[in-house]
């Protein structure tokens, strides 16, 4: 488990700092899995989780849905039978922050 899945999310405002390249690229070595995809010029962090069911599927996403209620930080979520797609970018920034990776380490400690 990395030390994200440890950390503890900020709060961000719209003045906060999207993350740079280089501070992208150090980080993605803690959130195994995970790729960095861009959709409409904003970067975003993206996983597919494979589950063995629909039900392992939905408890999976309701976990997800706790933790990002108990954060106030909340990620698109794609549920499929076998699969639940998790992207994390933070909206009013328009871009990533040290959060989304602190979520993303988070998702994964979960899965």
């Amino acid at each position: 488990m990395s030390q994200l899945s440890e950390s503890y999310c900020e709060a961000c405002d719209v003045n906060a700092k999207c993350l740079e390249p280089a501070e992208i690229e150090d980080l993605m070595s803690q959130v195994e899995g995970w790729e960095v995809i861009e959709e409409s010029g904003v970067p975003k962090l993206k996983r597919v989780f494979s589950t063995k069911n629909y039900a392992r599927s939905m408890l999976l996403t309701n976990e997800i849905a706790a933790l990002a209620e108990s954060i106030n930080h909340h990620p698109l979520m794609i549920v499929e039978y076998s699969s639940v797609t998790v992207v994390w970018w933070s909206h009013k920034i328009k871009g990533l922050h040290k959060n989304d990776f602190i979520m993303a380490a988070k998702t994964s400690a979960l899965f």
